[in-house]
């Protein structure tokens, strides 16, 4: 980006990784304007509704981060609200943005390794071929939309975003509770590949995706060291200085979740962050044990 292009439109403002960007944008001296569905200040709008283009005219950069969190039973409402909110909502930013007047330079919006299903133990990088299933194929229906903006002349850059490590909730704060009363362990077999990112490395990929023109396309949003479930829960427990030996059988979690439980924690993905690392970019956090430890304000330290 260059020093004139200070104009920023951002959806999901509210959510952990929209609360961990916002500051450092604003830190960064960009003019941020939000799109919001409540009546809150910024641009309203409905993800199922068409967005004028008028109104998002002349921003230089656009992020999309809005979305129906997953974590969940997957009613058949549920998957209807998850799959609007990201499909809809994508198409209609980006049919809206490609008909404005001044159109941006970049769209960065949120997809998810969903795309890539289950895998075992294949090293996924963004040209491997989409999954099955109902998360890949929201993933992949709102990374076409996206692409409407790329045909276009936008660069336009899906993130596909992995288990986000944040203080600002998500799944690691659903986590956090059987852990620390020590009935906390691994799912499954506990071999399925768990891909783990620090928010602030996300927040760190948004400003380098920002500032580099060859970025385009889908980028794997991600920590380079994934890890396997069982590896993830005995790391969590050595920070929270909590015992590891429950745990949760396949069958149970399936009982618990239902759908959930197939695709996102019994579901392996092995993913590697292979275009941010070919254009430079340096990770925060690339180590899972200091991740939780700066997150949980831990060092080490038991309570």
């Amino acid at each position: 980006m260059n020093a004139v292009s200070r104009k920023v439109l951002v959806s999901g403002v509210s959510g952990p990784i929209g609360a961990a960007l916002l500051p450092s944008l604003t830190a960064a001296g960009y003019e941020i304007t939000r799109l919001v569905r409540d009546g809150s200040a910024g641009l309203r709008w409905n993800p199922a509704q068409p967005l004028d283009p008028a109104a998002v005219s002349g921003f230089d950069v656009v992020i999309h981060l809005a979305g129906e969190p997953i974590v969940g039973r997957w009613t058949d409402a549920k998957k209807a609200a998850i799959r609007d909110s990201r499909v809809l909502g994508t198409r209609h930013i980006t049919e809206a943005l490609v008909q404005a007047a001044k159109p941006p330079k970049v769209l960065i919006s949120a997809s998810a390794i969903g795309y890539y299903g289950d895998r075992s133990d294949e090293l996924l990088r963004e040209e491997s071929s989409p999954g099955s299933g109902f998360l890949a194929e929201v993933c992949r229906e709102s990374e076409a939309a996206a692409e409407i903006a790329a045909r276009a002349g936008i660069r336009a850059v899906p993130m596909r975003i992995g288990l986000v490590l944040s203080p600002a909730g998500g799944a690691l704060k659903k986590m956090l509770t059987p852990f620390r009363m020590g009935v906390g362990g691994r799912i499954g077999s506990g071999r399925q590949w768990w891909s783990w990112v620090h928010v602030q490395d996300i927040v760190g990929a948004v400003h380098h995706i920002m500032s580099t023109n060859s970025l385009r396309g889908p980028v794997n949003t991600i920590s380079p060291n994934p890890v396997t479930n069982a590896e993830f829960t005995k790391v969590l427990g050595a920070v929270l200085s909590r015992p590891v030996i429950l745990p949760m059988p396949a069958f149970a979690a399936r009982l618990a979740f239902g759908e959930l439980a197939n695709q996102l924690l019994l579901a392996s993905q092995r993913v590697e962050p292979a275009k941010l690392l070919a254009s430079g970019y340096k990770f925060q956090y690339p180590d899972l044990t200091l991740s939780l430890r700066q997150i949980l304000k831990r060092q080490g330290t038991s309570d």
